[in-house]
């Protein structure tokens, strides 16, 4: 089951408040400006800076092309 599109909605980082990028597939929400992945656990986004963790530079680029290809937007302001 996939995230609730208006929870998606308003969705933001918890550090940056900015949108994320969600990968229903690989249940993460993904922060792509500080390189920062939260998990989702049962539907249940796990919305917590000391739970998330940081993605290296090739993961956020296959992340960001995948989102390009399949056409994942930001859960806001897109």
């Amino acid at each position: 089951m996939a995230l609730d599109p208006q929870l998606l909605e308003i969705l933001a980082c918890p550090e940056d408040k900015g949108p994320l990028l969600y990968f229903a597939d690989e249940s993460s929400l993904i922060n792509p400006r500080l390189s920062r992945r939260y998990t989702v656990r049962e539907d249940i986004p796990i919305m917590l800076v000391e739970e998330s963790e940081t993605i290296s530079d090739s993961e956020l680029a296959r992340l960001l092309a995948k989102a390009e290809s399949e056409g994942i937007s930001p859960t806001f302001g897109a």
